[in-house]
């Protein structure tokens, strides 16, 4: 009897840990589905802990809209994020939803790794009625929509107000030219000894940002070369900055080294009038700096619609995804709800949404509020902006860096140093095709 009873016993276990494990079975489906009507989407993204939570209450709201999805949130900061996807995208394991940067779109891109999101504007699945396509075209690789603008940045010339009252120097900023700038920048040194202007390093976005005004850009069509070929250009661009430094209204580069962190910058601790950077860097700026700041829109950026819509960063869709789709509804829920985007405020960029800007603005703060005015001016007046940097663009950057301070140090000439850096870059550029 005991035998019999210790038998019925493990016969009943067994059937209760089968139908467990069918029942799991039923709940998770293959390709990421969860029973017969529910998906899992996984989302990815790099940032701080404030993206970390903003994102996560987004897709706390989207799963909530959307009973079926379940979202599985895949975070780290920069350096651990790139690190986690390049194995991820090996294996073909990328997440279903990733944030890109301008830096490695390129690279994902043309590795045939992300999926064309061209199909799902076009049927409706990401609206843009209210996104202006200069903000899509920065995702665009070869008539390829690779990355979707999460936000977008404007270059600008940030200016310490009191400093220039104070000078009796006035900028107008819709007209004003290079030789203004340059002007302004000498007269604050002989006014004040204090720097006019911050370095204007060339391989961020400065010189290229010259060559738009000039009706001419920073690499071809194609990317297999440089996009100007008139060397007169880069020289006249290096013989302003050397006017600058002799004047001592230019920082060399070794002092800007001493740059450590934003407390440490030139207009926050009142060193000088001026300095060039995004948009987006404006409220650390503004937050720290002991004087008034203004964001001005950029010298000459007016007759050749010099200024561009800068992705802030982009969500893309992996050729891997089986939930290409479901992955196209979030990114269209992310850019374009206004409940949603007031909980991210503006984190990623000025919303590409021009729906979405009238629905959160009224919800800012005053430097918050100045940021998304100044896109706002800025954008009236825009052109495409530059692709994503070919293959060998890190490379490019690297001579570009190297060269501009051989020039500063007066190692070497400017006109010298435009021969080198055309036969640098279309050599690598050229091994890249």
């Amino acid at each position: 009897m005991r035998k019999f009873s210790l038998a019925l016993l493990c016969l009943l276990l067994l059937l209760s840990i089968t139908a467990c494990s069918s029942s799991s079975e039923e709940d998770s489906g293959s390709n990421g589905e969860i029973g017969s009507n529910k998906v899992t989407l996984r989302v990815a993204w790099w940032g701080g802990q404030p993206r970390h939570d903003s994102t996560i209450k987004v897709i706390e709201m989207y799963e909530k809209k959307n009973p079926n999805v379940k979202i599985v949130a895949e975070y780290a900061n920069w350096d651990d994020y790139w690190k986690k996807l390049a194995p991820m995208a090996a294996a073909s394991q990328l997440p279903d939803v990733i944030q890109m940067d301008t830096a490695y779109l390129f690279q994902y891109g043309i590795k045939d790794q992300l999926e064309d999101l061209t199909p799902y504007i076009k049927d409706g699945t990401i609206e843009t009625s209210s996104i202006d396509e200069n903000a899509i075209s920065g995702g665009m690789i070869a008539d390829k929509l690779y990355g979707f603008t999460l936000g977008s940045n404007v270059l600008t010339v940030i200016a310490n107000d009191d400093m220039l009252e104070e000078t009796g120097i006035k900028m107008d900023d819709e007209n004003w030219t290079w030789n203004d700038f340059e002007k302004i920048a000498l007269d604050v040194q002989n006014r004040t000894g204090k720097y006019g202007t911050n370095g204007m390093n060339p391989a961020h976005v400065f010189f290229p940002y010259y060559l738009r005004t000039e009706g001419k850009r920073f690499y071809s069509e194609d990317g297999t070369g440089l996009g100007y070929s008139d060397d007169k250009l880069f020289t006249q661009y290096f013989e302003r900055q050397l006017r600058l430094v002799d004047a001592n209204a230019f920082p060399t580069p070794d002092v800007e080294a001493h740059i450590k962190g934003l407390e440490d910058e030139f207009i926050v601790t009142g060193e000088s009038a001026m300095t060039w950077n995004w948009s987006n860097q404006f409220s650390g700026f503004a937050q720290s700096a002991q004087s008034p700041l203004s964001l001005n829109l950029p010298p000459e950026q007016a007759e050749e619609t010099a200024l561009f819509l800068r992705p802030s960063m982009f969500f893309s869709i992996p050729k891997s995804s089986k939930q290409k789709e479901e992955a196209a509804k979030f990114i269209d829920f992310f850019v374009n709800n206004v409940e949603a985007n007031k909980l991210i405020k503006g984190e990623r960029g000025v919303p590409v949404s021009s729906k979405v800007v009238k629905g959160i603005k009224p919800e800012l703060a005053e430097v918050e509020t100045k940021i998304f005015d100044y896109v706002e001016k800025a954008s009236q007046n825009v052109s495409a902006s530059d692709p994503p940097g070919p293959l060998g663009s890190a490379e490019v950057m690297k001579v570009l860096q190297d060269i501009s301070e051989q020039i500063l140090f007066k190692k070497m000439t400017p006109e010298n140093g435009a021969r080198s850096f055309r036969e640098q870059a279309e050599n690598i550029l050229g091994i890249n095709k």
